[in-house]
């Protein structure tokens, strides 16, 4: 066969490329239309009234990713369903007949009833070729490319309606256009960074050797974002974690207490920020903030890393220890085991700047183990923690006085 392409431009409109092909051996033709510009900035819609013969004879532009439909029948052509087409308003639905009496005989042998409901709404499409009663056709096509013709330009027609919108993310991805939707609503960094994992060099903090950290912004529930830091070394094998908070110091200070009644709290998660404390009263013990960094773990894995900072230290357990102490120390270790199910006990976090976070297994309803108090810092804490000099309002001004 032979292919021939036009590159013509209809009035009021714009440049298209006209695709025709037929072939000689059995007389089968085919025509295409594809559009010679790009996509519109924004998506057109085409409502036109259709009251006689002479609007079914309008040119039809109908780009591939254009949808028709006619309300009145609950008829709809999707897009990418046809390629695109230069025709008339008669003209689509000529093509909508034939692709629907295409596998009738199929339908006829299998499901006659299927075939029957499919002949009665052709013959309601044929009825609408002679106009008998008013219809509505409505070209909606997202790239901006489809037409229907004016006859009356440059004057307005009153039958017709074109409504100009802006594209949907939806429609935008469907086209393939997601990157050029950035200049109208920015994209959200911190978004970014919930679905990916960031990796920087540095050194093993054990053997100075070259190792990767790998950073992870992720979101509590019902908490707030925090962001994980990991590093493994492949020569020493030495691993480590900590946790930093992803907002910024709370107005108030946080102080959580819970009562281990049953070994399941052990499973609850814990996020310990660097400036959180954390007390168990029935084992007079405490541990100061700054004490294992930040922590994003369970209770259990809390237990056990206490217990490690308790028996890696020379100091308590190794060769510089004095027997009364390993003593105590060594009753301290038993009793912190007993706390992981076989005694009840209280477990307090107090981080001044709020941004620790114990888990409350029937959120969103209350807890009736865990309870958690807002509070006023001191000025002590305020200190602690850097805010009594820190100036967040009215320091341009200041600054520019200065100056």
């Amino acid at each position: 066969g032979v292919t021939r392409l036009l590159l013509t431009r209809i009035p009021f409109f714009k440049e298209i490329i006209v695709s025709s092909f037929s072939c000689d051996s059995c007389s089968w033709s085919n025509t295409e239309i594809q559009s010679a510009g790009r996509i519109q900035e924004q998506g057109v819609r085409y409502t036109l009234a259709v009251a006689s013969r002479q609007d079914m004879n309008r040119e039809v532009v109908k780009t591939d990713c254009a949808s028709a439909r006619i309300p009145e029948l609950d008829f709809e052509i999707p897009a990418f369903s046809q390629k695109g087409v230069l025709t008339t308003i008669e003209g689509i639905i000529d093509r909508a007949v034939a692709g629907l009496e295409q596998d009738q005989p199929a339908r006829r042998a299998t499901d006659k009833e299927v075939a029957r409901k499919i002949d009665e709404f052709i013959g309601k499409l044929r009825q609408l070729k002679e106009v008998n009663s008013p219809f509505t056709f409505i070209l909606d096509d997202p790239s901006g490319n489809s037409f229907v013709e004016n006859p009356h330009a440059p004057q307005r027609d009153e039958a017709l309606t074109v409504t100009h919108y802006r594209r949907s993310p939806q429609q935008s991805a469907m086209l393939g256009l997601e990157g050029e939707e950035v200049d109208a609503r920015p994209p959200d960094a911190a978004e970014d960074l919930r679905d990916e994992v960031l990796q920087f060099n540095t050194n093993c903090p054990e053997c100075n050797a070259p190792a990767s950290t790998n950073m992870k912004l992720v979101q509590i529930p019902h908490f707030k974002e925090v962001i994980i830091m990991a590093t493994n070394c492949d020569s020493c094998g030495h691993r480590t974690n900590e946790v930093k908070s992803g907002g910024a110091i709370e107005p108030r200070g946080t102080r959580i207490t819970l009562r281990i009644t049953d070994p399941s709290d052990m499973t609850r998660d814990i996020l310990k920020s660097e400036t959180c404390s954390v007390e168990i009263p029935e084992l007079e013990f405490e541990l100061g903030m700054g004490a294992l960094g930040g922590k994003f773990t369970t209770l259990e894995g809390l237990l056990k890393d206490i217990r490690d900072l308790v028996e890696k230290n020379p100091f308590t357990l190794g060769d510089s220890s004095t027997p009364s102490r390993t003593g105590k120390l060594q009753e301290f270790i038993g009793k912190l085991q007993d706390v992981k199910g076989k005694t009840q006990a209280h477990f307090i976090m107090d981080d001044p700047a709020g941004n620790s976070y114990l888990q409350n297994v029937f959120a969103p309803e209350e807890d009736p183990e865990l309870r958690v108090q807002r509070y006023e810092r001191s000025f002590e804490q305020n200190e602690e923690l850097g805010l009594n000099d820190m100036r967040t309002e009215g320091y341009e001004a200041q600054a520019a006085s200065g100056r």
